[in-house]
């Protein structure tokens, strides 16, 4: 029963944060920082990581590579936005950062849906066939293109993100 609820959780927290990071990644691509968006961005993706974790051990998974990749990744944002003020190359850590824990997510998101629902997981029942690569194939590109775009694209106004003075529209 424990497990349920707290499965629940995790995956509740890690839509959320899905779901913020996208609307992040929209803000750095249409230059409107969006303080709060990236906050809770930065929180709940920070709570999902964090409450992998706390799953039953059953021997080491890449799970576990994925959750301190993430936590690091994380770490560099935070450190880029507040202590660096994304300022010079720090910009495209930050960037590069957000990009990198948003994919894990959807990777995750991914690996988990061919895994737990039905009409997917027939499609791909050990997670070697086409449909499972293609779709993997798909979140990797779409991430390399919003990369490549948003590093090229993110020109945050004279610290606005960082001081935490930008709109939260």
């Amino acid at each position: 029963m424990f497990l349920t609820i707290y499965t629940l959780i995790h995956v509740v927290i890690s839509l959320l944060g899905i779901a913020a990071g996208f609307v992040v990644i929209y803000g750095m691509l249409t230059a409107k920082p969006l303080e709060k968006w990236t906050m809770y961005f930065l929180a709940t993706t920070t709570a999902t990581s964090v409450t992998g974790f706390f799953f039953p051990f059953e021997g080491f998974k890449p799970a576990y590579v994925f959750g301190v990749i993430s936590l690091v990744a994380l770490a560099a944002a935070y450190y880029a936005l507040r202590t660096k003020q994304l300022a010079g190359g720090w910009r495209k850590v930050y960037v590069i950062s957000v990009l990198v824990a948003q994919y894990l997510n959807c990777f995750v998101l991914v690996v988990q849906s061919f895994l737990k629902l039905p009409p997917l997981k027939g499609l791909a029942p050990t997670q070697s066939e086409p449909p499972f690569a293609i779709a993997k194939g798909v979140v990797l590109v779409l991430f390399i293109v919003l990369g490549v775009a948003t590093v090229k694209r993110f020109r945050p106004i004279a610290n606005s993100l960082a001081d935490g003075n930008a709109s939260s529209r």
